[in-house]
């Protein structure tokens, strides 16, 4: 009996994660994008640091959409 029960949980599970992967297709698109910020010019002239691949934005943000 203890196998039906497991399935049938693993199921609920299952379900649970696909509607958390669903959920941001389901948010409305935002109306209007924000007025750009104006820089500085000393942020502009200031040397850009290498950083490694891994340590960049894109990386964190597929972590985090694998965490989702």
């Amino acid at each position: 009996m203890a196998t039906k029960r497991k399935a049938a949980s693993k199921r609920r599970s299952s379900r649970k994660s696909a509607a958390k992967k669903a959920a941001p297709r389901r948010r409305a698109a935002p109306k209007r994008k924000a007025a750009p910020r104006r820089k500085s010019a000393a942020k502009k002239a200031a040397p850009r640091r290498r950083v490694a691949p891994k340590r960049k934005a894109a990386p964190r943000r597929k972590a985090a959409k694998r965490r989702r």
